[in-house]
């Protein structure tokens, strides 16, 4: 059996436990108040946070759009420069481009590209030589 004889309640225990509710009841009915105080100056500051956020963006944006647009100033001029020194080379050549030297141009162009095994030169009707006629001069096994 249970014998509470040996618990000693006395006033200052009481007192004691009367101090420690009250405690917790101010402790919650403050919480109460400033709960809500918290919670707006919370979102306040993600605010803030998405705002600084927002406006990094649009620089960061505005930024780029200046790097695209001064490639592209520097493009033209390259463009600009090539149409020159194509115009001098011309003039060089008194406007007289014959058939011949179009072929040289094309098949100077020709060894700008990757894949050096096959050149198709243009004949006189401008359809390339085809190998067809390689498999027919090949010995036969």
């Amino acid at each position: 059996m249970y014998n509470n004889n040996n618990v000693n309640v006395t006033p200052k225990l009481i007192k004691g436990a009367i101090w420690g509710v009250a405690g917790i009841v101010l402790l919650v009915v403050a919480m109460a108040f400033i709960r809500p105080w918290y919670n707006v100056w919370s979102q306040e500051m993600e605010g803030k946070a998405e705002f600084a956020k927002a406006e990094q963006n649009r620089k960061i944006k505005i930024e780029e759009a200046r790097a695209n647009l001064e490639a592209e100033k520097l493009n033209a001029q390259a463009e600009v420069e090539r149409a020159k020194g194509a115009a001098e080379a011309i003039r060089i050549e008194n406007g007289s481009i014959t058939p011949t030297y179009i072929q040289y141009l094309w098949v100077r162009q020709q060894s700008d590209l990757s894949d050096k095994t096959v050149i198709y030169v243009p004949t006189e009707t401008n359809l390339p030589i085809l190998e067809s006629t390689r498999a027919l001069t090949m010995p036969q096994n």
